[in-house]
């Protein structure tokens, strides 16, 4: 099937894909209900009616968005689909109008390779920290921050 944007039905697999990386201390925690309020802003990668992969545009003020929540199955990582999803999420906001996207991540490697640049945590707004409280690592993040210009 490819990419589409996620449904109220998916919820469950969606939290099952994120959280199962969060346990692991790789990404935050989506509760059933930020998920379903936030459904709007996430993308899917379905195969065959499984959920390989997700992510999410939230955007954040006129200029600048971020792609949170980006897990894809294990079993199904290093064929693309990342990419894709990213890629797909930065048309969406070009479209928007949105020039800058930034990302807080472990795997800065990947999102090097996706046109993304390594910047300090302390140069973004503090808008960015908003959903930081609810990590088990606040208020000692060691994420890398990244941010790509559309513009550029």
């Amino acid at each position: 099937m490819g990419i589409r944007k996620a449904k109220l039905t998916d919820v469950e697999h969606l939290q099952r894909l994120i959280n199962g990386f969060a346990e692991e201390g790789l990404m935050l925690a989506r509760s059933r209900h930020m998920l379903c309020e936030h459904i709007r802003e996430f993308m899917v990668y379905e195969r065959e009616g499984e959920i390989l992969g997700v992510g999410a545009l939230h955007i954040l003020w006129d200029d600048l968005a971020e792609i949170r929540a980006l897990a894809i199955d294990k079993e199904y990582q290093s064929q693309g689909l990342g990419r894709m999803l990213v890629n797909t999420l930065l048309e969406e906001a070009n479209e928007l109008g949105v020039p800058n996207i930034f990302t807080l991540t472990y795997q800065a490697g990947f999102f090097t390779r996706c046109g993304f640049k390594l910047v300090n945590k302390e140069d973004l707004p503090q808008k960015v920290w908003q959903e930081c409280i609810y990590c088990v690592k606040f208020p000692n993040c060691d994420e890398n921050a990244m941010i790509l210009n559309l513009d550029q």
